[in-house]
Formats: C-alpha cells, structure tokens, sequence
C-alpha cells in the first residue's frame, strides 16, 4: 500500500466515478487527502432570537407530530415535521426528500441543518445531523464538486482514504521549518481540515495547508532554477570589463543608481557558467533599453552575437536607430531584421548572421523563423516578453548555444506576481526613473467637461508639444470603436482648424498604414494622433506632452498607466488627462489610483488588488498558477515566506539528497509524474 496508488482501489470508485474525480484532479490517494474544502458550514445551535432572515442554522428540539408527506407538481415531494425548540414550535420542511418520512417519530430528539424563515417561524431542512444521543457535528467541510462525485461520497471516500492509509502520511515541509513558522504536520492538516472539531482546529489547519500548498510550489520552482543554473546547461561569457566601462564613460548622461545595480546583475550572469534566466523589470521610462545596450556591447567584446526581439516593427526600428546611434563609433555591426526587409537585403543579413559578420541583430518574430541562424549567439534579449507566447520565447532561447537569456518587460510587477509567474527567473528591478525626468500632471474630469480637454490640446500646440487621444475602447465591436474614433477625429480636424495636423490610427489598417502614421506623428509632422489602439508600449516620442484617454474607466489600470507612460519622455512637462463617469465603483477606484500616484509599482499592486492575479497579463500569458487554497495577494505574508524557505532549503541542498528533505524530494517528483500524465 502506497500513497501513489490509485484511488479506484477504494471502495465503490468505478469507471464513472474515477472519470469524475480524475475531473476534479484526483488520480491517487494522495490526492484524496490532499483534496481539502473551501469552507465550512457552521452547524453548532443557534438562538432562534437571534437568527437573521434567510440565514443557515441549526436548531434542535423534540418532534411534536408525525411526519407528513404530501406531493406537488410533477414528481415533487415535501415532507413536513413540528419540532419545539424551548418554548417554541417550528415547521420544518424537507423538499424531495420522501424517504425522511421513516427517520422521524413523535417525542425524538434530533438537530437539523436549514435555512430560516422567522416570520413564519419555519426551516427549510438542508440536512439531519443527528437524532437522539448521536453527537451533533460542529463543522461540516463543503468540497467543490461535479456531477460525478457527490458531497457524502467524496467525504466517505475521504475517511475510508484516511483510515487506511493514514498511517502513511509523511510531512513534506521539514520539521525545522514547521517548527519555525508553528505549522502542523500532514497527517494533522489532513484531520484538521477534513475532520475538525472546533473552527481553531480548522483555522490552523488550513494556515499549515496554505504554506504546504504555495512551499511545494517554490520548491517546483526552485528546482528549475537549479536545473538551469548547473553549468553543463550555461554559456560562460567572458566579456572585457575594460571596454564595457569604456563605452559607459562614451554616454552622454549618467547612469542612475537603478540601473548600475542591474548592470553588474545581469553581466554577473554572463560571466558564470550558468545559464542567466532572467527578467528586467522598470517602469516607462526608466532606461531598459540603455541596460540592455551595455549588455549586448559586453556579449560583443566577447566574440558573441547578441538578438534583441521586440513584438512590433515600429518598435525594432526605434532600437535600431538609437543602438547604431549608440555604436557608431566602436567596432561592431548592428542589423534590422523584420518582414519588411527586401528580399535581397533580407539574404544578405541571413549569410553574414550565420557567418558571424553580424554583432547585434534586432527584429520581430522574423529573428525565429526556421533559416535564421547565428554563428555564436551569446545573448538573447527579448523586449515586452509576456506579447511573445511561451513557444516563440523558446525557439529564440534555442537558437545558438544555448544563449543567457534576459527579458524585459515595461509593465512593473508587484513582488506577489514576480514570486509566482516569474518565479523561476531572477528579478533586476530599475526603481527610479533618469535624473530630470518630471512626472507627468494626471486630471480626471468628466464628460461634460471635454471643451477644457480640447483647450489643453490648443495651449500644447501653440508651445509646440503633441498630443494622444484615445478612444473608447469597446472590445466586442470593431466596428463601434471605429465609429467612435471618426467621430472623434473629424470634431477635432473642426476644433483645430489652422492650428495643427490630426491624423487617425485604427485597428482595420494594414500595417505599413499605421507604421507611416506613427513615423509621421514620431517625426512631427502630425500635430494631434487619435487612436483606438493602445499605442505601442516602448513608442519613443519625446515631443509629445499631452494624452487624452476618452471613457478612460474602460481600460484596466496597467494599460492607463502604459498609455500615460507614451508623454512626458522628453524634457518637457507633460500631462495626461481621464475623461470618464464610471458607474461603478473599481471604476471610480482607478480614475483616483491614476490621479494620486506616477508610480508604475504602486498603480501595479493596486491593479493586482482590484482586478486579482489572473487578469494582469492574462492567465495564459501570465502562466499565474491556480492555487486550491492560498490567495497570492491576500495570503502574500505566507508565499513570502515559503519562497524565502524554499530557495534556502535548495541553497544549502540543491540535490535535496539529506534525510530532513526526503519527502519534498518524493513530492516534487509526484508533482513531476502527475504533470507529465505518467500515472
């Protein structure tokens, strides 16, 4: 007998019912136990004084009158009893229930479990708990369930599950560790949560389940990380410190603080034997692109090719010209790479990528496709990550000799976002924005205010800045949002008569439409730039000094703050301006979440409390993981610490080989097979 075993060597699982708790995720005993519930009905008597409309109770008292049975409608039973409880009587009703008829007679004593109604002086019985001296439960554990499996199957699963095998439980979690943080061992989470006696008893075990729960979880990850970092796996990259220092000293400002910390991170990376997984985070604005510069020109000096993917064509041609500006005067080759290269040029690129003539290359989704090869591929940077899906991220990693790998993303993840969806890769945070940069004014006005928009509008054109605006955004209708922006368009070309160009962007244009409309509003030519896309994250226009979001409660707060982050580049002070009248109260919530702060990582922690985990990115981009029982946001003190307790368990013992963490390194594998679909 074994944990591992499947759970149809328990009574009464059939093929139907195996299918229906395999549905659930249950494959194995294991997995019985561990399958815990949500929540509890509290079944201890309740004073019917004090009972509110509609609330579940128990009440007990003595049946005054024989049960009666009575029918309605097609197939529908009621069955009725009296019971006083201390002074009073109450009707309680069991609806298609007929059998309950025989569990009743006058005199008996019995607690029931219903739902009251005081102004009828009367429960709707949901279940007997006990009948004579039997002992009324306190608690009852509600599972979440199918159609398959039942709410008593699954609890009598449970306990014959636990009366066989619960002998066999080993804790997962260390003893130092559960000694340390006061948890429970697994064999008592599993009584506590499917079996407690009193709500302290429940409260404490679930506390133990939770850290048991996200503590398997970073030691999953953690494994990946010592899985990556081990040097079979990793490309040494040798650079010439003398160079890179020499080309930083060429920059014509200086590096904040932020920004020299993750500098020497990532080229500490390089360096080692190891294979770098890791994840550049900053604000908008706060200087990625100059790190990852320093990075490349470092891979450069050491005979290694360096790839910088980014997901749009507009935003690779805005790297290109700043990196060769950036490299004119050192001894290196950067390329272009995108769809719209000429055939011609195209192959010439192909030949000297390969033949290792090329230093830097920078592209879109054309860098991956299938007759792009390098020579000596030694770093591969992908730019806004999470818009590459996990498959294109992975041909890009295979390309060369297994490159160090650096993403970076412009959207700032609160700590609880970085420990779950990121886990498996270090974290470089730029915290502070360049010196000199203003933070940009942000003013939410209401729709009948929009004429002091339009004059906002008219004082930046007549100081020479350009404006943004951006249109309702309503995703089930193309073809309204396309109406909204025209109509939107063509009252500002009458607004604006004589004093500046407005052009349109939309999403029914063909690419190379909308790139000519941003270069044109990039080189100045367009005054005024109406959109009903959100403009590309990274889009560099340091003269623009105004965005007007329209119906601003429609975006979610990440986007308001990726849209506001397109003005205020440049040295100009910038504005940015939220017309809506939200109905509800997250609306509300955002417009002032924009208003009081510039802070991309405190409107972030706020988007993640109002929205929750799995809408930042997206759940599928994201890959944010579908805890049972913890809440990442809400539960964030218990993950802190679990991940904390993971990477020093794994610091100490990558192996997991010594005897205290024997049963983690049983579980991890579990989870491997489980995942793998091997039992």
């Amino acid at each position: 007998m074994s944990l591992s075993d499947p759970v149809t060597v328990l009574g009464g699982v059939g093929a139907k019912r195996a299918e229906g708790l395999h549905a659930l995720g249950i494959n194995t005993v294991a997995d019985l136990l561990f399958y815990f519930p949500f929540r509890y009905d509290d079944l201890q008597e309740r004073d019917l004084e004090t009972a509110l409309d509609g609330e579940k109770i128990t009440i007990k008292g003595t049946v005054v009158s024989a049960p009666v049975v009575s029918r309605f409608g097609a197939r529908k039973t009621r069955v009725n009893i009296r019971l006083r409880v201390n002074r009073a009587v109450v009707m309680v009703t069991f609806f298609n229930q007929p059998w309950l008829k025989d569990k009743f007679h006058e005199d008996q004593q019995v607690a029931v479990y219903g739902k009251w109604n005081p102004s009828h002086s009367a429960l709707t019985g949901m279940r007997v708990l006990a009948t004579q001296d039997e002992d009324s439960p306190s608690l009852a554990a509600i599972y979440p369930l199918n159609q398959a499996v039942h709410q008593k199957f699954l609890m009598g699963l449970i306990k014959e599950a636990f009366e066989k095998y619960g002998d066999q439980i080993e804790s997962v979690v260390p003893r130092q560790l559960r000694d340390h943080f006061r948890l429970l061992s697994d064999r008592d989470i599993v009584i506590g949560m499917h079996f407690p006696e009193t709500k302290q008893q429940a409260t404490a075990a679930r506390r133990s389940a939770i850290f048991r729960e996200f503590f398997l979880f970073e030691a999953q990850l953690q494994l990946i990380k010592t899985n990556n970092a081990a040097p079979a796996e990793g490309l040494r990259i040798p650079f010439d410190n003398a160079r890179v220092r020499a080309f930083i000293a060429t920059l014509p400002f200086t590096l904040t603080t932020a920004q020299k910390r993750v500098v020497n991170e990532i080229c500490a990376d390089m360096l080692s034997a190891h294979h770098m997984n890791r994840l550049l985070q900053g604000d908008v604005g706060s200087g990625k692109t100059i790190v990852a510069a320093i990075c490349m020109y470092a891979a450069v000096t050491a005979r290694f090719q360096a790839a910088l993917m980014v997901p749009t064509e507009v935003l690779a041609e805005q790297h290109y010209k700043k990196l060769s500006k950036l490299f004119a005067d050192l001894p290196l080759r950067v390329e272009l790479l995108t769809s719209s290269v000429k055939p011609a040029k195209r192959r010439e690129i192909l030949a000297d990528l390969a033949s290792g003539e090329i230093d830097i290359i920078i592209g879109t989704h054309a860098l991956i496709q299938k007759d792009v090869n390098f020579a000596a591929l030694g770093l591969a940077i992908i730019d806004e990550q999470h818009r590459f899906g996990v498959g294109q991220r992975e041909i890009l990693r295979s390309k060369g000799l297994k490159p160090d790998v650096l993403a970076m993303t412009a959207t700032p993840i609160p700590r609880t976002l970085a420990i779950t969806a990121y886990g498996e890769m270090d974290v470089s945070t730029i915290d502070e924005l360049p010196a000199g940069r203003k933070p940009v004014v942000t003013q939410w006005l209401h729709k009948n205010e929009r004429g002091r928009a339009v004059r906002l509008m008219q004082d930046e054109i007549r100081g020479g800045g350009q404006c943004f605006v951006i249109t309702p955004l309503i995703a089930e209708s193309e073809k309204i949002d396309l109406q909204n922006a025209e109509s939107v368009f063509e009252d500002l070309q009458k607004a604006l008569t004589g004093q500046g160009t407005v052009a349109l962007l939309h999403g029914q244009m063909k690419p190379e439409e909308k790139e000519a409309i941003m270069r044109d509003f990039s080189a100045g030519k367009t005054q005024v730039l109406v959109s009903t896309t959100v403009i590309e994250v990274g889009v560099d226009v340091p003269n623009a000094t105004l965005m007007v979001i329209l119906d601003a409660d429609r975006f979610g707060l990440a986007q308001l703050h990726q849209l506001r982050g397109r003005v205020g580049r440049g040295s100009k002070a910038a504005q940015c301006i939220l017309i809506a009248d939200p109905s509800t109260e997250q609306g509300i919530s955002r417009m002032e979440v924009m208003t009081s702060t510039n802070d991309g990582f405190v409107v972030a922690q706020k988007d993640l409390e109002l929205r929750g985990q799995g809408d930042i990115f997206g759940a599928k981009q994201s890959g944010m993981p579908d805890f049972r029982l913890g809440d990442p946001v809400g539960d964030f003190n218990i993950l802190d610490a679990a991940q904390k307790s993971a990477a020093t368990i794994f610091a100490a013992d990558p192996t997991l080989s010594q005897p205290e963490n024997k049963q983690l390194s049983i579980a991890l594998e579990r989870v491997r097979i489980a995942a793998s679909g091997l039992n």
